[in-house]
């Protein structure tokens, strides 16, 4: 699958899956590879395109495949009824990407009235004209002409997809007149809350919870792990992103288990097990199906997210990155992380904050395991330290795959109850800030900071 993605324009990439409709993983990377490596030399008729046409391997899979998805979608409305009926106005853009027809679908398959398109950004264009970076994870500055159509027409939700549709951003309008926009986290724990919530209503019966499974990167809030705890059900963390956690819930089905739900911190959601990757489609119509479910009880996204927050424990998080075009300076950086209290001795402290717990996925530290030896998958190739703090933080160190950034993911888990949501606030920024100071130390290191 050849894709823009959310990168700038002058990016261009692709996406390889395997045959069970995840993307690879080890060994299969190494593998192609090695295909590759053998075949440098194009086969003398390479370039016949008129083989094509009299050859039994090309099909063009797209009306049994569409067909089949939306139908599968559809078992994903619970609230036909409510829809058909709902007044909310929802504003959608596809970010001059390819999810305008494929969103206006999976509204009518919902029984809902078609969401009004962003005109400017409806129709693909590789030159993403309206936008820097045609990301809606950016927030407020991809969904400027949203906001505008919003504000013309009087709707309260924007749904925002990335060019290829796979990721999902989501703004809803408050009292003040403000637009937020939900975080990836926030986002996860709604969709996730809503999705057991429906599930729960069809399986009323003891002991089907014991099947059930959600997953989530291990970068992303622990919001589902907490919510886990209190119902019943199974949550699992994988690697940061899809082709992992995808390939798991592969293997939870194939063993009779029923996955849920999977998220990531970076605006993905699998929604539906028919597709074992992000998907913004599905997930922008279950948004809309549970906004509209929730203005039926005077309730807004922004309300019924303090609620799980109240019910389960508050999760806020704080994630940024800085830019580093040096891999010296990156690889100095974080042997200083493993070598900051002595010879292979990590720190004890950040600023005035306790380190109870340390993970080095690039090592394969785990000090939380009897002996030591880190339980998720463990690559040398890429830089990934995870800290756990006494006072119930937890932050994420991690290099990007495919830019230059160093990234961190912050977050501060409280226990049912603990509803001072400006302390718990001030103190996760309290901890982000120490971390930044001393663990990424962005002057001695040259560090280019994210420019909002």
């Amino acid at each position: 699958m050849v894709t823009a993605s959310h990168n700038p324009k002058q990016d261009n990439g692709y996406k390889v899956y395997w045959e069970n409709g995840a993307q690879i993983i080890p060994p299969h990377d190494k593998g192609i590879a090695l295909a590759i490596e053998d075949n440098l030399e194009p086969w003398p008729h390479a370039w016949d395109d008129s083989l094509i046409d009299d050859s039994p391997l090309l099909k063009d899979p797209f009306s049994s495949i569409n067909k089949d998805y939306f139908s599968d979608i559809q078992t994903h409305c619970y609230h036909r009824d409510i829809n058909k009926k709902s007044k909310l106005k929802f504003v959608h853009t596809s970010v001059h990407g390819v999810g305008h027809e494929f969103v206006q679908s999976a509204f009518q398959a919902f029984s809902f009235s078609p969401p009004l398109a962003v005109p400017q950004q409806k129709d693909p264009d590789p030159e993403f004209p309206t936008v820097k970076y045609p990301n809606p994870e950016e927030g407020k500055g991809v969904l400027k002409l949203s906001f505008e159509l919003a504000d013309k027409v009087g709707a309260r939700i924007i749904l925002a997809n990335d060019p290829d549709a796979d990721r999902l951003a989501v703004a809803e309008k408050q009292e003040s007149g403000d637009w937020k926009v939900f975080s990836g986290n926030e986002l996860g724990a709604l969709l996730g809350w809503w999705i057991f919530t429906c599930w729960k209503e069809q399986n009323p019966e003891r002991g089907a919870v014991k099947n059930v499974y959600m997953l989530a990167s291990t970068v992303s809030s622990k919001i589902l792990r907490a919510i886990a705890v209190q119902e019943g059900f199974h949550f699992e963390e994988t690697l940061t992103g899809f082709k992992w956690m995808g390939n798991r819930a592969k293997e939870l089905i194939d063993q009779g288990k029923s996955v849920l739900f999977a998220f990531e911190e970076a605006i993905g959601y699998m929604c539906s097990p028919l597709v074992l990757d992000k998907d913004g489609v599905s997930a922008a119509v279950i948004a809309a199906e549970m906004a509209s479910y929730l203005a039926t009880k005077n309730l807004t996204l922004s309300q019924q997210l303090d609620a799980i927050f109240n019910k389960y424990g508050y999760h806020i998080s704080r994630n940024s990155y800085f830019l580093c075009y040096d891999q010296t300076t990156i690889q100095n950086l974080f042997d200083n992380l493993r070598n900051y209290d002595g010879d292979s001795k990590y720190p004890k402290l950040c600023g005035k904050f306790e380190v109870t717990g340390v993970r080095d996925l690039t090592t394969g530290y785990d000090d939380s395991q009897p002996d030591n030896k880190a339980i998720l998958p463990t690559s040398k190739s890429s830089q990934m330290i995870t800290f756990t703090f006494g006072n119930g933080g937890v932050a994420t160190m991690r290099t990007s795959g495919t830019e230059p950034k160093i990234k961190y993911y912050a977050e501060l888990c409280a226990a049912p109850g603990n509803s001072d949501y400006n302390q718990l606030k001030k103190e996760l920024n309290d901890l982000a800030d120490a971390i930044e100071e001393h663990f990424f130390q962005p002057e001695k290191n040259k560090l280019q900071r994210k420019v909002d």
